[in-house]
């Protein structure tokens, strides 16, 4: 859902995305998986001229939650990070850029993903500008996630036949 919905607000203002697009993206062979894996959302040319491969991940804030208590965004920030680890390097070998979108189930994004959005935005606004343009690419994101959350606690709820 994310993903459909960043690929569509980028296509519409004018950059040049595609979804799961098969750029030999590399896992490592260690965790006995295929090695080839297509990136969520490729986006041409948007950083200094090199594509970049867009990991969406979307994760519950409780994961991980410990006795030291709650912290909004570890989660999500712990996923970024894991992300960067494990495909940065595949991505740089094939000349690619690799950003890492995670967010979690309470709206957090992660820095990366922030950065991204808002450079979104502001081809938007150079783009297509209007009094209502102002933080529609977030409000839009932010509504995918509660969307597919939602969905997500429906498919979970107990089914009782008559």
């Amino acid at each position: 859902m994310v993903r459909d919905v960043l690929f569509d607000i980028c296509r519409c203002v004018g950059i040049s995305p595609k979804k799961e697009a098969p750029v030999n993206f590399l896992t490592d062979p260690s965790d006995g998986r295929s090695t080839l894996r297509p990136a969520d959302v490729l986006v041409f040319g948007w950083v200094r001229g090199k594509n970049t491969c867009v990991d969406l991940t979307g994760v519950s804030p409780l994961v991980g939650l410990s006795s030291r208590g709650f912290t909004m965004g570890r989660a999500a920030l712990k996923v970024a990070s894991g992300k960067v680890t494990k495909h940065e390097k595949a991505c740089i070998e094939i000349q690619h850029v690799f950003i890492p979108f995670a967010f979690d189930t309470f709206g957090f994004l992660a820095l990366e993903a922030v950065e991204l959005l808002s450079r979104v935005q502001r081809v938007m606004h150079s783009n297509v500008m209007t009094p209502r343009s102002t933080d529609v690419v977030f409000k839009h994101i932010g509504f995918a996630i509660q969307k597919g959350l939602a969905a997500h606690l429906v498919a979970r709820l107990p089914f009782t036949t008559m």
